[in-house]
């Protein structure tokens, strides 16, 4: 990586951090360049306007999202761990989604909230994980149901962040897993039952 490519990495790095914690219109230029420990210049040599770093951070984002989700493809088994991946991120990522929810949602609801031009990207993320988990359930043979389940656990996931959230409750978080998987396991049964 050239140094150029690094400030604009670390740029774009500390501005998706920033976004999550303090929130898109609460983070100033000052705050990123203050983070990242560059001049105002050099930050305006990288980004004009914060909606480039905006775009610059939802590609970022999409761009680790997608490895995230190839990963779980390569790591799990079967379709059913793949799923348990996507349920665990709530667990593995619990004492931030408490302090400010999920990184994800919170950045959609707060454009949408702006009319900002940049929420259908935030959309986007989201339909990366529906898309995904749909086919996860494609694969366990629910073809008719896969994007219904896909929605359900995408929703409840969302859910859960935002009343972990506002109640700062990781207990929370660790139950409402565990019925997530109890649910997984009972459709996956039930369908076996019923074949």
């Amino acid at each position: 990586m050239t140094d150029k490519s690094t400030t604009r990495h670390q740029i774009v790095k500390a501005a998706d951090l920033l976004f999550y914690h303090q929130g898109f219109e609460h983070t100033s230029f000052k705050h990123i360049a203050n983070d990242v420990k560059i001049s105002r210049g050099n930050f305006y040599y990288h980004f004009k306007t914060k909606d480039d770093i905006l775009t610059a951070v939802m590609a970022q984002r999409n761009a680790d999202t997608t490895a995230m989700l190839d990963r779980w493809e390569l790591e799990g088994k079967t379709p059913k761990d793949r799923i348990r991946s996507f349920i665990h991120i709530l667990i593995t990522n619990k004492d931030d989604i408490k302090r400010y929810g999920c990184p994800v949602g919170t950045l959609r609801t707060e454009l949408a909230k702006l009319d900002h031009a940049s929420k259908g990207e935030a959309t986007k993320l989201l339909a990366l994980f529906q898309a995904w988990l749909r086919r996860q359930f494609e694969h366990l043979g629910f073809s008719e149901n896969a994007d219904m389940y896909a929605l359900h656990l995408l929703a409840r996931s969302q859910g859960v962040s935002t009343l972990a959230n506002a109640f700062n409750d990781g207990h929370f978080i660790n139950q409402e897993v565990k019925l997530m998987e109890e649910w997984l396991s009972h459709i996956i049964d039930a369908a076996i039952h019923t074949t």
